[in-house]
């Protein structure tokens, strides 16, 4: 039998992942695996390659939260998550993956909730999704 609280919470985390690097979104995926955290629903990715792409996906909403690789090219995940930010009235949380971690300054600017350095450290990323989405999907 279900409860009340399992009648709220959703069947999964939908987390938007973006790179032109093929190997950086596998990374991603790979480091965060389907469960982060046992008070999380499972992720359900959306792969993404291109920034036109991502901003089709955000307008047809479901995205949870987006990560964003700051050293895509030629749109970086940077300007991109200023440019969701600024043009999304509720724009779902951000983590943006950066070259180095002297580039955090940037994430600033870009008004992402969080920032990860490349290598991809999975203990850093997990520990940056977890911060980012708060109570939102606790159980």
């Amino acid at each position: 039998m279900r409860n009340v609280a399992d009648a709220k919470r959703p069947a999964a985390v939908r987390v938007l992942v973006y790179s032109n690097d093929a190997d950086t979104r596998s990374q991603v995926m790979l480091a965060l695996g389907r469960r982060p955290h046992p008070d999380l629903p499972p992720i359900e990715y959306l792969e993404v390659a291109t920034a036109p792409i991502v901003i089709e996906r955000m307008d047809s909403g479901g995205v949870d939260l987006l990560i964003l690789d700051g050293e895509s090219a030629p749109t970086g995940g940077l300007g991109l998550a200023k440019q969701l930010k600024d043009e999304i009235a509720d724009c779902p949380p951000i983590v943006v993956l950066t070259g180095r971690p002297d580039d955090a300054w940037l994430a600033s600017w870009s008004r992402a909730e969080a920032t990860v350095s490349h290598p991809i450290d999975p203990i850093r990323l997990t520990d940056a999704v977890l911060g980012v989405l708060g109570n939102s999907f606790a159980a």
